[in-house]
C-alpha cells in the first residue's frame, strides 16, 4: 500500500481517520540510530505503526520494532506525543489519516537485524549523518525531540 504524507500544505486532503500509533528511538552503544527505509514511501524513518486492538502502547512499540528491525526492545521513557492536524497521511485504499503519535526511547535486548516486508533497507546510522538522508520532517522532529535530552516529554 502506497502513501503520501501531507504537512502543512495548503492542498492537503481532508483526514478521515485517526490511529493511535507509536515511533521508537533506538540508539546503539555506538551512538548510532536505528532507522528503516520504508517500501511505501521510500523514506528513511524510525521503526514503528499503529496500535492494535487490545495491546497497549508499549506492546504497540515492542511489537513493530520486532517486525520491522528483528531487534527486541525495552520502553525506556515517552519523547513526545505528536498530534499535528496539519501532518496528514493519504494512504492508496483511500485512508487519509490525521498524525497521532507517541515517540518512546527504546534501547536493544535481544534479536538481530532483519530488513521487513515494509522496508527496503535496515541500519544503525551515525546521528552525525541522520541530515543527509531523505527523511520527513515530522521524523527529524522526533529524532531532535530525542536529542534534547529533555526530563519531560514534549507534546506538539
Amino acid at each position: 500500500m502506497g502513501r503520501k504524507d501531507y504537512y502543512h500544505e495548503a492542498d492537503s486532503p481532508k483526514p478521515n481517520s485517526i490511529v493511535p500509533a507509536a515511533s521508537a528511538v533506538v540508539i546503539d552503544d555506538k551512538n548510532r540510530i536505528l532507522l528503516q527505509k520504508r517500501r511505501d514511501n521510500n523514506l528513511w524513518s524510525l521503526p514503528g505503526g499503529g496500535m492494535e486492538i487490545g495491546e497497549s502502547i508499549e506492546e504497540t512499540i515492542i511489537r513493530e520494532v520486532k517486525e520491522e528491525t528483528g531487534y527486541d526492545v525495552e520502553v525506556l521513557r515517552c519523547i513526545g506525543i505528536y498530534t499535528d492536524p496539519k501532518h496528514v497521511i493519504a494512504y492508496s485504499d483511500g485512508e487519509i489519516r490525521q498524525q497521532f503519535s507517541i515517540c518512546f526511547a527504546c534501547q536493544i535486548i535481544g534479536g538481530s537485524m532483519e530488513v521487513s516486508s515494509e522496508s527496503k533497507e535496515v541500519e544503525f546510522i551515525s546521528l552525525n549523518n541522520i541530515e543527509e538522508l531523505e527523511m520527513h520532517p515530522a521524523q527529524r522532529v522526533r529524532i531532535n525531540d530525542y536529542l534534547e535530552s529533555r526530563e519531560t516529554a514534549f507534546i506538539r
